[in-house]
C-alpha cells in the first residue's frame, strides 16, 4: 500500500555541465595550491624568556609600554597547539591584548616525549605554571598576574588560582569546561565508558593521531567532507585559501599527551566531575573552588559542540568570586578564535575587564 516510486529524470546536458564546472574548479584549485607559499603561525613578534624540559614562556613584543600594571599569562589546552591564537594580525588574540596595553605572555607546553610519559596534572600546574608565573613575578617586580585559560588550559588555570591565589590578580576563561557532566557534553558520552587505565598503560603517551580521529569522529560529515567541498568555493580568494591552509596546519599539528596528565585529566573531570565536586586533587594538594575569589570572567560560546554552554556556566555557581562576570558568545568552539565578526564583539570587552580589573 506504499507510494509508486518516483522515477529520477537526469538531464545529460545539466550533468555534464556540472562536471565542466567541477573539472574547471579542481584545476583552478591545483594551481591555486602551487602558488601559495608554505603558511605560517604566530603571527606576532614574541621572545622565548624562560624555559623549563619542554615548557616555553613566551613574551609578545611591543613597540609601546605597557599601559595596565598586571601582566596577562595565557595558559592553553594540553591537547592543542597555542597558534590559533594568532594566526594572522586581524586574527590575533595575544595581539589584542597586546595592543589593547598589556603586557602578554603565552606557556606554551611544548610536545611531551616518551621520558614525560610520568609527568602528572600536578607537574603542570604546580610544576611548569607556578614556575612560570614566579617568572614573570620576577621580572616585573610584582606579587601577581592575570591568568587567560583557553579551553582546558582554563581548566588548569582554574586550579592554579585555587591553590595560589594569591599570585593570580584575575581569571578569565574562555570556553572552558567546568562541570563536565552538564550539557549533554559528547566528550563525556564519549569517555565514561572507556578505561583509559588500560589506555594509558598500554600506550604510554596518547598518541595526536589518535586524539584527532576522535575529534574527527565527532563531526565527521563536516570534518572529513564538506570542508574540502567549501575549499572548492575558494579558488578565486587567495587569502581566504590561506586562511583555510593555517587552519588545515593548526588542526594536525597536535602533540602527543604525557600519559599521566591525560589519564588523571580524563578519569577525575569527565568520568568522577571532581572539579564541581571538589574532590579534585593535585598530588598531594586539594582543589578547593571556595578560594576562587578573586574576579573572573568566563566568555563561552553558546553552540559550542566541545564545551556545552551548562559546562561553562556552572563555573558562576562554583566560584564564590563577588566579581564574577560572563559572556555568551554566538559561535561554536573554533569560531572564538577564526570569526572576525565573534571576535569584534568579544575583544573590546576583553580589553575592558583586564583594564578595569588592573
Amino acid at each position: 500500500g506504499g507510494r509508486a516510486a518516483v522515477p529520477i529524470k537526469l538531464d545529460p546536458a545539466h550533468i555534464e555541465r556540472e562536471w565542466r564546472e567541477l573539472s574547471g574548479r579542481l584545476a583552478r584549485l591545483h594551481e591555486e595550491l602551487r602558488r601559495q607559499r608554505p603558511v605560517t603561525l604566530a603571527a606576532s613578534p614574541r621572545q622565548a624568556v624562560w624555559q623549563d624540559d619542554g615548557a616555553t614562556l613566551y613574551r609578545y613584543l611591543s613597540d609601546r609600554p605597557a599601559r595596565n600594571r598586571t601582566p596577562v599569562l595565557i595558559v592553553y589546552s594540553l591537547i592543542n597547539r597555542p597558534s590559533i591564537l594568532d594566526l594572522r594580525p586581524q586574527r590575533s588574540l595575544v595581539g589584542a591584548l597586546r595592543d589593547g596595553g598589556s603586557d602578554v605572555y603565552l606557556l606554551d607546553w611544548g610536545y611531551p616525549t616518551p621520558a614525560d610519559r610520568f609527568l602528572s596534572l600536578d607537574d603542570y600546574v604546580n610544576g611548569y605554571l607556578d614556575r612560570a608565573v614566579r617568572e614573570i613575578c620576577r621580572r616585573h617586580d610584582c606579587d601577581e598576574v592575570a591568568l587567560l585559560g583557553v579551553c582546558q588550559g582554563g581548566t588548569l588555570a582554574l586550579c592554579y588560582a585555587a591553590l595560589h591565589p594569591q599570585r593570580v590578580r584575575g581569571v578569565i576563561t574562555l570556553v572552558t569546561p567546568v562541570d563536565f557532566h552538564a550539557g549533554e557534553s559528547v566528550l563525556y558520552r564519549l569517555c565514561k565508558h572507556i578505561d583509559f587505565d588500560r589506555v594509558v598503560d598500554a600506550a604510554g603517551n596518547v598518541p595526536a593521531d589518535v586524539l584527532n580521529a576522535i575529534f574527527v569522529s565527532l563531526k565527521p560529515y563536516r570534518v572529513l567532507s564538506q570542508r574540502y567541498v567549501d575549499m572548492l568555493g575558494l579558488v578565486d580568494d587567495p587569502q581566504a585559501m590561506t586562511e583555510f591552509l593555517r587552519m588545515e596546519q593548526w588542526m594536525y599539528d597536535s602533540p602527543d599527551q604525557a600519559g599521566e596528565a591525560f589519564r588523571q585529566f580524563a578519569k577525575d573531570c569527565y568520568q568522577r566531575n571532581a572539579l564541581v565536586r571538589g574532590e579534585l586533587r593535585l598530588g598531594d594538594h586539594a582543589v578547593d573552588p571556595a578560594r576562587l575569589t578573586m574576579p573572573i570572567l568566563n566568555v563561552y560560546a553558546s553552540a559550542d559542540h566541545l564545551v556545552p554552554p551548562a559546562s561553562a556556566a556552572a563555573l558562576g555557581a562554583l566560584a564564590p568570586s563577588r566579581d564574577y562576570c560572563e559572556i555568551a558568545l554566538n559561535s561554536g568552539h573554533l569560531g572564538v578564535f577564526i570569526s572576525g565578526r565573534v571576535q569584534r564583539a568579544f575583544f573590546p570587552a576583553l580589553i575592558d575587564w583586564l583594564r578595569d580589573h588592573d
